[in-house]
């Protein structure tokens, strides 16, 4: 087996690459610039050796092949020293579809939001069916532990991310899949660092759906128009729409406002009902397509949705870090407007007239250029407070996007003063969500710390 050295190892991607390639017989080893949980406690347990920062002596002499991540760009002295040296590379999405789909049958989950939830969502689905996986999901599926597996099954479930692959290769990572059945989610602007405009994701999406065979099948958010004009681009497979209008293939009818609960319609008949612990109108659409996608591969929707009771999703996805003087704390990763605005929304739903306090990192890329920054005010509109982590090197306008929030809102310029601020502001009942989709400084266990203390 070639020994195989990952840059960006602590990325979710690249983690479950590392994951796979270990439990394939490869010898593992990597290096990253930043390393947090979860992906770093995944790597520790699996006993893969991490070196701190992208140094060319961190890649062993006896690599075999280097795979870069697309978080590294020219310049870079490890990705400099491997170009130098004529090393092998290639990209995790390019190893992924060499080393580990051939023979498969790739169910793909594609789309702005909702990804690793609906991805987690469909792997617990072909679980509870007996089918044995494989998968590569974005995040730790808290019931399965981890973040990827080989799986003893034929079906393998991947995250399909529209970012792109590598600095050598400018496609989306979803092309490289060839899935045997997609899930086009939804479809937003997103990812300002490398699409001009919705546009040129709608082309990307439009790659995926290219490859996507005769006999496979598109199930398709029936309620997204820029979804629906990619389609109009060229379709060559079966498509099935899911939402809440009766009239579309797949549908759901609430049975509880908060998403807890619902019934799901196929083809306008009632074939199952799901109560589950997942909060929120976009979770329940994400558990639709699932749903839709398991029947795609054969799969019973009424023999597996009763098993959605026992589902636990993903860490860092409204994910409930503890409680301390009355005071429930969550650690979210949200980070686009409509993702953040229906995350609050389901928790509104369930808490009721409760405080909801938000913490906020803006860090994603589109967030750093300023894409959402007109839309960040009104996604939190169902907050009570907010307080942003405006770090100095934040490029837009912090002080509008504060003026525009409904609720109170503040700034803070580093995560000490954030957790001042919110320990002096916080009261008995109230729900604080911590939002970034980065590492936040460990901010959410450091406040429940606090708390406790």
């Amino acid at each position: 087996m070639s020994k195989i050295h990952i840059l960006g190892i602590a990325g979710t991607f690249m983690g479950g690459v590392a994951a796979l390639a270990r439990e394939l017989g490869h010898p593992v080893e990597g290096s990253d610039q930043a390393v947090y949980p979860p992906m770093s406690t995944q790597l520790e347990t699996l006993g893969i050796a991490l070196a701190q920062g992208y140094l060319p002596g961190n890649i062993g002499a006896d690599c075999d092949e280097v795979v870069i991540g697309n978080a590294l760009s020219r310049g870079n002295a490890a990705v400099e020293a491997v170009l130098d040296a004529g090393r092998r590379y290639t990209s995790g999405a390019q190893w992924l579809a060499e080393n580990v789909l051939p023979g498969r049958d790739t169910l793909a989950v594609a789309g702005t939001h909702g990804k690793t939830t609906t991805t987690t969502i469909l792997a617990y689905l072909l679980q509870a069916a007996g089918r044995e996986p494989g998968f590569l999901i974005g995040g730790v599926a808290e019931d399965f532990g981890m973040s990827a597996r080989i799986g003893q099954g034929r079906e393998f479930v991947v995250e399909a991310d529209e970012y792109d692959t590598a600095f050598f290769d400018k496609r989306s990572k979803f092309v490289h899949y060839r899935p045997l059945v997609a899930i086009l989610n939804n479809l937003e602007y997103d990812h300002a660092d490398i699409f001009p405009d919705v546009a040129a994701i709608q082309r990307q999406f439009h790659h995926l759906v290219r490859t996507v065979p005769g006999r496979g099948r598109l199930i398709v958010n029936g309620e997204d128009a820029r979804l629906a004009e990619v389609l109009a681009m060229g379709c060559w497979t079966p498509v099935e729409r899911f939402g809440f209008d009766p009239a579309l293939e797949w549908s759901a009818r609430l049975l509880e406002q908060d998403g807890s609960a619902f019934a799901v319609l196929h083809r306008g008949a009632e074939v199952a009902q799901v109560r589950w612990p997942l909060l929120g109108r976009h979770n329940v659409l994400n558990g639709l397509a699932a749903l839709a996608a398991a029947h795609a591969v054969g799969v019973d929707v009424a023999a597996v949705a009763p098993a959605l009771a026992g589902f636990h999703s993903v860490k860092r996805r409204l994910e409930v870090i503890g409680q301390a003087r009355g005071v429930t704390i969550y650690d979210d990763f949200a980070h686009h407007p409509t993702a953040i605005h229906t995350t609050l929304e389901g928790l509104r739903a369930k808490v009721g007239a409760a405080r909801i306090v938000v913490a906020m990192e803006p860090r994603s890329n589109s967030m750093r250029l300023g894409a959402h920054a007109q839309a960040l005010a009104p996604s939190l509109d169902i907050a009570d407070a907010v307080v942003f982590l405006a770090r100095p090197e934040l490029p837009w306008d912090a002080a509008g996007v504060i003026a525009a929030v409904r609720g109170d809102a503040q700034a803070v310029a580093d995560t000490d003063a954030l957790l001042a601020r919110l320990g002096g502001a916080v009261r008995d009942g109230d729900h604080v969500v911590f939002m970034s989709n980065g590492g936040f400084d460990g901010a959410p266990r450091r406040f429940l710390a606090q708390l406790q203390g």
